[in-house]
């Protein structure tokens, strides 16, 4: 069983083919998605309206970077996962996020989520 299963995940990302996957992934692995989020604006209306266990965020959305809801987010202490195709040095930004490379699989995005929930030492 998943690290995700029961949890609400939410996700943010702008390209629909891909949102639709990574939900598919996590409705696969067992979590709650909670979105997904096309917009900054949009992610951060539902963090204010949801409750989130952990999010798959998309670095770049249509142009904007996703500091504002990563930094809503982590000062919740909600675990984090950035997808991105910049690279493992988008990571210096927010230490203990995990960071997957697009494209990505089920698997990739399991251990990476295993990973955000595990406690940090």
């Amino acid at each position: 069983m998943s690290a995700v299963a029961g949890k609400r995940v939410l996700v943010v990302e702008d390209e629909a083919m891909v949102a639709s996957m990574v939900e598919d992934m996590l409705v696969q692995l067992g979590a709650l998605v909670v979105g997904p989020a096309a917009s900054v604006a949009r992610a951060l209306v539902l963090c204010e309206t949801e409750s989130v266990d952990a999010a798959v965020l998309d670095v770049n959305v249509r142009g904007e970077m996703i500091d504002d809801v990563a930094a809503l987010l982590a000062g919740r202490g909600v675990p984090l996962v950035l997808a991105t195709g910049y690279g493992a040095s988008v990571a210096d930004a927010w230490p203990g996020a995990q960071v997957i490379d697009k494209p990505y699989t089920r698997a990739k995005l399991d251990a990476a989520l295993t990973l955000a929930f595990a406690p940090r030492t």
